[in-house]
């Protein structure tokens, strides 16, 4: 399944890096414009799966940009992000045609989740989807970039996603830290290590209950997910 193309059009070349740093760790293809005029000039010659953009900008705002890809014909998914927080900012972006909309500041894990919920909706309509992964009472299928426990779903972000996948497919071996940092964050650093433990603790605050701990430290080396039920010593 190839990664989702994800243009991001911010006048702020801090947020802008932020949120294409953000994107190409979570498995996404980033790209970007530092205002709307420039964004729907590369939109004529290129296509993405979702366009992120921020309002306020010089040359032509959000609300342009967005009125402007709808009036060619342009249906490409559009999430909004703005300072503003008045009820009929929301309301005008919704009208034009935006998928959703985030408020500035805003958390990385929050934007993650709106991204991924968004092409959760727009992508993979005729594709064949892959076959379920099953680890005990988790079931994940990595076409449908869904997960259920106990049958029910979870709301995963990309890096959970990923991290959570690497796990699956080599469910019951153990998964070195080096071997995350590599796979899921392409990164080659110890030094980044924490990042994982990080991870799996959000990963086990949203799938661990009282009947399944299945994903396990294993202390010094990395970590493991078992099917089995019964509470273990490890953590």
């Amino acid at each position: 399944m190839s990664a989702a193309r994800i243009l991001v059009v911010d006048d702020e070349p801090g947020v802008r890096d932020m949120i294409c740093d953000t994107l190409r760790l979570s498995g996404y293809e980033p790209f970007e414009a530092k205002d709307g005029f420039l964004a729907l000039k590369w939109l004529r010659e290129n296509s993405v799966d979702l366009v992120i953009t921020d309002i306020n900008m010089p040359n032509m705002d959000g609300y342009e940009l967005l009125e402007r890809m709808r009036a060619i014909g342009d249906d490409t998914p559009a999430l909004m992000l703005t300072a503003r927080g008045e009820r009929g900012d929301v309301t005008r972006g919704l009208r034009l045609g935006a998928d959703d909309y985030v408020t500035k500041p805003f958390g990385l894990e929050e934007l993650m989740l709106r991204i991924a919920a968004i092409l959760r909706r727009t992508m993979g309509a005729g594709e064949t989807d892959s076959a379920d992964i099953v680890c005990g009472p988790i079931v994940l299928n990595e076409d449908r970039h869904s997960v259920t426990l106990n049958g029910k779903p979870v709301e995963l972000s990309p890096t959970e996603f990923k991290l959570l996948y690497e796990l699956m497919i080599k469910s019951g071996k153990v998964v070195t830290k080096t071997t995350l940092l590599d796979v899921v964050w392409g990164m080659s650093f110890a030094s980044n290590a924490t990042v994982v433990d990080t991870y799996i603790s959000y990963l086990r605050k949203k799938l661990h209950t009282t009947t399944y701990e299945g994903i396990k430290t294993v202390r010094g080396i990395g970590f493991q997910i078992v099917a089995e039920t019964k509470p273990e010593g490890q953590v």
